[in-house]
């Protein structure tokens, strides 16, 4: 079994969602001791936001530039790295009412006719099927369903929009919000998120 871990906070070691990610598969480890977990930090090593040269390169057309093909490979690393994958951990914290844009990065270069989904007759369809994965989501408010704010969530929404799009529709989502409303609101939602984390079953 393999396990894609991807974190994107900018945040560093003070990053919630990286402390939830890492939980998030040290409890999948256990669950399931002969996994191999592939590791990328999207914020520390994050690919070129996708541009036109990108979209040729994707069409057939080839390029010189020597850091645009780099990127290219690193790319075509991320969609081999997820079509091996049978779990997903994505850390997620929320950045403007969205994520970050390291991981969007990363899913410009992953939801990709023809490989993750495909158009037929009916409208789209996911190929991932059968995979499944967890979002940690980390945010300074409170936007969960009922709250004031709850419009102006497109974090959580957007990624399970998208991963449903690509088939994965088995998505727990471990959250942690309200962690900037001070330091016992932090502890909190944290611990709320890190008992989640240890519910989860195989």
């Amino acid at each position: 079994m393999n396990l894609l871990h991807l974190d994107s906070s900018a945040l560093g070691a003070a990053s919630v969602s990286r402390q939830l990610t890492a939980e998030i598969v040290a409890r999948q480890k256990a669950l399931h001791p002969d996994m191999v977990v592939t590791y990328r930090d999207l914020a520390a090593d994050p690919v070129l936001h996708f541009t036109g040269a990108h979209m040729a390169a994707r069409m057939g057309a080839t390029s010189d530039d020597v850091i645009m093909n780099a990127d290219l490979v690193k790319g075509n690393g991320y969609m081999d790295e997820l079509l091996a994958a049978d779990i997903l951990v994505i850390g997620a914290p929320m950045y403007n009412l969205s994520i970050p844009t390291t991981l969007k990065a990363w899913i410009d270069r992953i939801a990709v006719a023809g490989k993750t989904f495909q158009y037929t007759a009916a409208g789209a369809e996911g190929l991932l099927k059968g995979k499944k994965a967890f979002i940690a989501s980390a945010r300074g408010g409170v936007y969960s369903a009922g709250s004031p704010a709850a419009a102006l969530e497109h974090q959580e929404s957007y990624l399970t929009g998208l991963l449903a799009f690509l088939g994965v529709t088995d998505v727990t989502i471990v959250r942690a919000e309200g962690i900037a409303f001070g330091p016992e609101a932090k502890d909190a939602a944290i611990a709320k998120a890190l008992q989640d984390i240890k519910a989860i079953a195989a």
